[in-house]
């Protein structure tokens, strides 16, 4: 009964790319970036403002690494999934997605010393190889010949970025509470993002574009985290990981019925390698120089 907890959460995310996809004809990404947070704060205020207040020493101790993850995690990784949108599928979106286990245990290697294993050596040389055949739609000879395109290079920025978000996460163990933390975070993100917001022209809610904001405000930003939070604690950050797994395939089995957006063999071909290289990094943990390893621990906070 505890797996539907991170299971509900995936699953959430997963729509959450779909409707990242879909608002790219029918509302400007800084404005579905600024609405969507600032809904979030608007919701949680109530709930949060008063302990933020009471913590407020030790939130001017931490202000700028805050605001660093609030960046991160609020402004980069949403904001450049909503420009990817417009010119990527809501399927390539979420296999992106999937390599950001595989980018965290990487970026701990440097940031946290955690020693290298086998299976981050091999499944990254392994998810390498899925996201050229998945970029290059099966043809990796014209991915030198053209590059990679924009779509792509935003979602694989947005996916970095959120990556480094977790590991700074458990790197500065900030002395907040889980939810007081994401709070402030997400002010940092609502102030960050207002400025674009305020410099695009057409920023107007409507019929076709609400439903969407709202989605990606509260369920997305609100009920997946604390699901995904009660997950964590209930089998582990470890155990929950695994769930992260299955974010590609929901994302295409939504995608497929709401969108109708075809799969290819590429995308599958493509997916299924780089998916395979994130799962061995994850599963195979011996050290690659003989070593005993230490496992970054997963981000208790929300994956956008």
């Amino acid at each position: 009964m505890n797996m539907i907890f991170p299971l509900l959460a995936v699953l959430i995310w997963s729509i959450n790319a779909v409707v990242s996809k879909a608002s790219a004809t029918a509302i400007d990404p800084a404005a579905i970036s600024f609405y969507r947070w600032f809904l979030a704060f608007l919701t949680l205020t109530p709930f949060a403002a008063l302990p933020v207040i009471r913590q407020w020493k030790t939130i001017r101790q931490y202000w700028w690494k805050l605001l660093i993850l609030g960046a991160l995690g609020m402004v980069l990784y949403q904001s450049l999934a909503y420009y990817a949108a417009h010119t990527i599928s809501a399927t390539f979106m979420g296999i992106l997605s999937s390599l950001i286990p595989l980018l965290t245990v990487v970026i701990s290697i440097f940031v946290l010393r955690v020693v290298p294993t086998v299976g981050i050596a091999l499944g990254t040389v392994i998810s390498l190889l899925g996201l050229v055949w998945l970029i290059s739609t099966g043809d990796p000879i014209s991915l030198l010949q053209h590059g990679l395109g924009r779509g792509e290079l935003m979602m694989l920025i947005a996916s970095t970025s959120y990556a480094l978000y977790g590991v700074l996460t458990k790197h500065w163990s900030i002395p907040l509470p889980n939810w007081q933390s994401l709070y402030v975070q997400i002010t940092f993100g609502v102030l960050l993002l207002l400025p674009n917001f305020l410099l695009t022209n057409d920023v107007q809610l409507n019929a076709n574009n609400i439903s969407l904001v709202l989605f990606a405000g509260i369920p997305a930003s609100i009920l997946a985290p604390y699901l995904w939070i009660q997950g964590v604690i209930k089998l582990g950050a470890n155990t929950a990981a695994i769930f992260m797994n299955l974010t590609p395939i929901f994302t295409t089995i939504i995608a497929i019925l709401v969108l109708h957006e075809k799969i290819h063999s590429y995308h599958l071909i493509g997916g299924g390698i780089t998916l395979l290289g994130v799962m061995l990094a994850q599963q195979l943990r011996v050290p690659l120089f003989g070593r005993k390893t230490e496992e970054p621990q997963k981000t208790n906070h929300q994956k956008a």
